[in-house]
């Protein structure tokens, strides 16, 4: 538990000229305008229901809203590039609007999607396949110069837990990320923030295996992101319901943060705060 995690780390993001303070760890906030996301009570049905939701995510301290319009779980179904848009567009546009000061991920893989959420008000691009399954996003993200979360996936949403093999998952996934890096650096990308992709492409033993090794990224000095809520790494390691998987969210929560990550990515934004706010005393602690 080192309590130089994030002395070296880059502290601030870019976002449209609006410099967001990274010193601390923070919450991002799950919004899912999708009708087929794991976790039913995520899901939005309008847009004024997202309001409503991001109004109630935003209170509770979250930093970050994200917002999906294509569910990644295992074996999702395809949905058009169009109707992803359709989806998306409104929804970035309204809460921009509402909530002028909120900061929007737009959680997407698609480089057309990506630009046009950017257009409408968002401020992060979250790229679950860091450019794997969009050959045009790198140079999009490049053009639109906006901070750009690229997690690691193999295959795509549909097929990607169809038997996934690693020699060693740490190793790989620390390499997929140093070849990417290099590559967006090269085209003047300076805002990335990383995500191992838990639970995308993954056993149960791989995501563990990951986590405990979690503190090799803090190499890159880029801001670290997580994203465990109530996922299948807890619901079969302990054989609960999604809707009982709080508690082992904020304990791999915990752990994370200890070992150096500085985004939770959460569907209960109040627990995940809470968790940022005690582990801080605890770090602040230990470096005294």
């Amino acid at each position: 538990m080192a309590k130089d995690t994030f002395l070296n780390r880059k502290h601030t993001l870019n976002c449209k000229g609006k410099l967001i303070d990274m010193s601390k760890p923070s919450v991002m906030a799950i919004l899912n305008i999708t009708p087929d996301s794991f976790y039913s009570k995520s899901r939005m049905a309008s847009v004024e229901e997202a309001l409503e939701r991001t109004e109630k995510f935003l209170q509770a301290g979250a930093k970050f809203i994200d917002i999906g319009a294509y569910s990644s779980r295992p074996g999702a179904t395809d949905v058009s590039e169009t109707e992803e848009i359709e989806r998306l567009v409104p929804v970035v546009k309204a809460i921009n609007q509402a909530f002028p000061d909120a900061i929007i991920s737009a959680d997407t893989f698609r480089a057309k999607v990506a630009e046009e959420s950017i257009n409408a008000g968002a401020h992060i691009i979250n790229d679950i396949a860091a450019g794997n399954l969009d050959e045009k996003m790198f140079e999009t993200v490049a053009k639109l110069q906006v901070p750009y979360i690229m997690m690691h996936m193999k295959g795509t949403p549909q097929h990607m837990q169809n038997n996934p093999n690693y020699q060693n998952v740490s190793k790989e996934v620390f390499s997929y990320f140093s070849e990417k890096i290099k590559t967006l650096n090269q085209l003047g990308v300076k805002d990335v923030i990383l995500d191992p992709g838990f639970g995308f492409a993954k056993t149960l033993d791989h995501n563990y295996e990951l986590l405990r090794n979690l503190q090799i990224f803090n190499f890159f000095e880029l801001p670290l992101l997580v994203g465990f809520s109530r996922k299948s790494m807890i619901t079969k390691a302990l054989n609960i319901k999604t809707e009982d998987a709080l508690n082992g969210t904020t304990v791999l929560n915990t752990t994370a943060l200890l070992k150096g990550a500085n985004i939770l990515r959460v569907h209960d934004v109040k627990e995940a705060v809470e968790c940022v706010e005690l582990v801080n005393r605890l770090i602040g602690s230990l470096a005294h």
